[in-house]
């Protein structure tokens, strides 16, 4: 009876000790939260994520993320303005956390946003520790500083305000377990090395030493393996990474070209646009085509080119529906043109239209024009009736210029054998001679 009282009591004793660890592993995850969550009521929603990772049995390193982490870690995306940053502490006491940002900013001159970007993390005491950049129109800067992490949040604000804030991410990383169970493994292995380094240079025999050799470097080399992975982790505790994405806030000039048709004429392009993808009319009828210009990219566009060469059509040919080729076409603006043609065979339209992109200023951007290519087809039909004589006698003309063509095909087949019955009929020439002379001889 006494042996079954006391068991109980100390499965409510290892109980009690289970809920106190797991309430302090809480508090510890809710502090960080809430330092990571400080930043005041009137600061915008920004991804904060705070993990614990806890090692295995088998003492290898393994991640587990919470729900909340997850749902923690999908970007926000701001509006057109720029964003106040997300408030940011310091890490607890006691705690290893890693501290990770992503920022996207949109600026008008990446080359002098990197350069600024630079000097305001070399002034907080931090450093580039690598760069990406893509030049052209469509530019992109990818920067990755390496800063104090008591800084981290200054610093932020500071990269925050030189452009445009687009996307924002923050993340805390608590790998304080992690790194407590790699120090005990180290240790641990650390211990079994030197025990293998005593019975190395106590044996004797020959097959015993190998062995025991073998065993050593294997040891040795786990237990570097967890010094290198402690070493990343203290290395990255030691200095928050901050990944800057600066691309130019204009740098994506697209336009588009939508070509269609109407059987009317007449109206100056009035009904426009008309049917798409293709249009059946008849021989000898006109058409009116309609080109709808759209800017869909986000920057102006002037300088608009056509090209047609199936008609041959230039932009100063064609008749303004509406919107203004004198002024910069604006982000999703359209405007349309159009032209009468005579439709006396089906015609497969191959339009072209151009664009320069250009700054708010009316300044030109350095870069390859906006282009698009669009494709019609005008399919032309004969209604047919009772033929007339110019029908008829076009029909046979027709006919003899066909038969005509059959003549001088067989007439070039022919000609290359013409020697082959000339000269079988010189060969019996030949003969017959020969027999005569036989005969008058006799």
């Amino acid at each position: 009876m006494n042996r079954g009282r006391f068991v109980s009591v100390l499965l409510v004793f290892v109980m009690v000790l289970a809920a106190c660890a797991a309430s302090d592993s809480m508090e510890t995850f809710m502090d960080i939260s809430s330092s990571l969550d400080g930043g005041g009521d009137g600061a915008p929603a920004v991804t904060t994520a705070a993990t614990s990772r806890d090692s295995g049995e088998s003492g290898e390193v393994e991640g587990a993320a919470t729900d909340t982490d997850t749902a923690d870690e999908d970007k926000t995306v701001f509006g057109d303005g720029a964003t106040t940053p997300v408030a940011f502490q310091a890490s607890p006491p006691g705690r290893d956390i890693i501290f990770t940002a992503d920022i996207r900013v949109a600026v008008p001159d990446v080359g002098a946003a990197s350069a600024e970007a630079g000097r305001v993390v070399a002034l907080a005491g931090g450093f580039l520790f690598g760069q990406e950049t893509t030049g052209g129109l469509e530019s992109v800067s990818i920067l990755t500083f390496k800063v104090d992490p008591d800084r981290f949040h200054e610093v932020l604000n500071d990269l925050s305000s030189i452009g445009e804030v687009r996307t924002q991410k923050v993340t805390a990383t608590d790998v304080t377990d992690r790194v407590v169970d790699l120090r005990s493994q180290i240790a641990t292995s650390a211990a079994s090395v030197e025990r293998l380094r005593a019975l190395l240079a106590e044996a004797t025999d020959i097959k015993e030493v190998v062995a025991l050799e073998a065993e050593l470097v294997a040891r040795e080399t786990q237990l570097e393996s967890l010094r290198g992975r402690l070493r990343t982790l203290e290395d990255q505790v030691a200095l928050a990474t901050i990944v800057m994405t600066i691309t130019r806030d204009a740098s994506n000039p697209e336009i588009d070209l939508v070509v269609t048709a109407l059987s009317s004429v007449g109206d100056s392009g009035a009904g426009c646009p008309g049917e798409y993808e293709a249009l059946h009319i008849e021989v000898g009828d006109r058409a009116t085509l309609c080109y709808e210009v759209t800017n869909i990219g986000d920057t102006l566009l002037r300088d608009f080119e056509l090209r047609d060469p199936v008609l041959d059509l230039e932009i100063g040919d064609m008749t303004l529906v509406y919107g203004d080729l004198d002024e910069p076409l604006e982000p999703g603006a359209s405007l349309m043109l159009a032209t009468e043609v005579l439709v006396d065979r089906d015609l497969r339209i191959q339009s072209t239209i151009t664009a320069q992109p250009v700054n708010d200023d009316g300044t030109a951007i350095d870069g390859a024009p906006a282009t698009r290519t669009s494709i019609f087809f005008l399919e032309a039909f004969d209604p047919g009736g009772i033929p007339t004589f110019v029908d008829g006698l076009q029909t046979s003309w027709e006919w003899l210029l066909g038969l005509g063509q059959i003549v001088l095909l067989l007439a070039g087949a022919l000609l290359p054998f013409i020697w082959v019955p000339a000269g079988l009929y010189f060969l019996w020439r030949l003969v017959v001679r020969s027999r005569n002379r036989t005969a008058e001889d006799s």
